[in-house]
This record gives C-alpha cells, structure tokens and sequence, in this order.
C-alpha cells in the first residue's frame, strides 16, 4: 500500500475511534453504572445525610401530608399552624436512622420501578408511594401530642416519577444507549490498533491516539459540567437547587472519574512515545542501535623521522 494511502487511513481511522472513545465511556456509564440497582443504591446513600437534600425531602413530604390532610380532613381553619409542626415532624424525622432505611429502601424501590418500566411495554406512570414516610410522621406528631394527628389519614399517596406519556421516548433511549454501551468501546479500541498498525510511523500514531483520548476525555468531563449547569438551572425552586445538584454530583461521580482518567492515561501515553523518540545523547534516538566504530589505523611503516 502506497504510503500516503495508508497515512491517510491510518489518520481515518484514529480520528474515528477518538471520535468514538467520549461516547462510547457515556453509553457504558449509563447502561451499566445507572442500570445497576445495587449500584445506584450505594450511590445515593450518603445523601441521606446531606441537609440540602434532607430539607428537599422534608418540604416535598410535608407539601404531600398537607395535602391529604387537606382532602381527608376538614382543617383548613388550623392549616396554617398545623403546617409548620408537620415540617419540623418531617424535618425531625430525616435525621433519624429510620429515614435512612426509608431512604434506601425508597430509591431501591424507586430504581426498580423504572427499570421494569423501560424493559416492558406497559404504558402505566412510574409512582413511589409515600404511606410509609406518612405512617412514621403520623407518629412522632402523635408521641408530641399534636391536635387531630391522629386523624392524618395513611394512605397510598403516589407520586408519579415518570408520566406514561414519555415512557415510550425513554425506553428507545435506553435500548440505544444498552446497545452502545456494549459495542462502542471495543469498536473503538479495534478501531485505534488498526489506524496504529497501518501507519507509516506507528510512533507518531500512538501519540496522535493518546493526545485524541485525552481529548475525548476532557471534552466528557466539558459535558457533564455543563449537563450540571442546566440541569441544575432547570429546577423551579431556588431551595432545591442544591439538594438537585448534589443528587446529579453523586450520579455522575463515576463518569467525571472515568473522563479525568482519559485525560490522564493519554496524556501520560503520549508523552512516553514522544519521549521514546527523542535524540539521544549521541544523536541517537533512544531505543536505535549505533553506528558501528570505525576500525582503527594502522601505524604508519617507517622509521620515524
């Protein structure tokens, strides 16, 4: 093959696996990180304790109470001092290791719900019910004697997670990103040794291909930064912002670690080849034999003069 051509594919076919490597390390992140139940427990674990998201959940719980109470009940003359010892009954409640069971057993429950409903077909809204926080509030307002606790009624109050109605959008995402995750990164590593291996100077290709790596890299880490920023700008209420940030934090936390190794693993790579063809102390490139010495002389025949 003519070496121009093959410079050419080579070039191709580096620039398609760089190309490859940021979607390809989202793909997987999101079929099998997010897919993961266990996984996605662990994750949110430790933000039972953060207070942002404690106090998101208590005014999100506290609304849900009032609500019923409201609908249940014929209180609305006591609604306004009822409201603020059902948040601190709420609020109480999410410092206590009850609620963190809840909370764990609530997202395990939470996950499994969608991920049923992205792998069948029934068109039906993902809800979690919220009878058990209720049922535990009820309690601690009745232990603190609180007037009519004891006529909060217990009910299944669902809250929907995902409407039915975009269901059929996101179970196509997901079988694409499924699909992608599994196939994306290998096609890329294949990709990568066959541009390295058909070029002129394999040399200068691994150092092309890790400097594209890093690239890709740091263009993910770019992405998820700037997912953050609108992810977060699109929650209505200020005092929620937080707790939506941290929740998006502890979910990308493995991605943004997978990104920042890209930029590392290429960037080191790179520099090892490069450092690899640098002249020698000689004029050698390292890693290149000598030239051979040139024989020596023979003393000149003669007497001396």
């Amino acid at each position: 093959m003519p070496s121009r051509l093959r410079g050419v594919l080579s070039a191709a076919l580096i620039a398609l696996a760089c190309f490859l490597v940021p979607f390809g390390a989202l793909a997987a992140w999101a079929a099998y990180g997010l897919a993961d139940t266990g996984r996605y427990v662990a994750t949110l674990a430790p933000l039972a304790s953060d207070p942002a998201v404690r106090n998101a959940v208590a005014e999100t719980v506290g609304a849900g109470i009032m609500d019923e109470v409201d609908d249940r009940l014929d209180v609305r003359p006591m609604r306004g001092s009822m409201r603020p010892f059902v948040h601190d009954a709420v609020r109480s409640f999410t410092r206590t290791e009850a609620y963190r069971t809840a909370w764990d057993a609530g997202n395990r429950a939470v996950h499994d719900a969608v991920l049923r409903a992205l792998r069948d077909e029934r068109e039906r809204a993902v809800t979690v019910d919220l009878a058990p926080v209720t049922a535990q509030v009820k309690r601690k307002l009745a232990d603190e004697h609180m007037p009519l606790a004891e006529r909060i009624p217990v009910e299944h109050t669902e809250v929907a997670v995902v409407p039915a109605v975009d269901l059929d959008r996101l179970r196509k995402g997901f079988r694409v990103l499924e699909v992608a995750g599994f196939w994306l990164p290998p096609v890329a590593v294949v990709l990568a040794v066959a541009g390295i291996a058909v070029a002129g100077c394999r040399r200068h290709a691994v150092v092309a291909t890790a400097l594209g790596a890093a690239l890709g890299g740091a263009l993910l880490a770019l992405a998820v930064a700037v997912c953050r920023r609108l992810t977060v700008a699109d929650v209505p209420e200020p005092s929620r912002r937080t707790a939506a940030g941290a929740v998006y934090d502890a979910l990308t936390a493995t991605l943004r670690e997978a990104s920042w190794l890209l930029v590392a693993l290429g960037l080191a790579v790179a520099l090892g080849a490069w450092l690899t063809g640098r002249p020698g102390p000689l004029g050698r490139r390292h890693g290149e034999p000598g030239e051979p010495a040139a024989p020596a002389s023979a003393p000149a025949s003669g007497r001396p003069v």
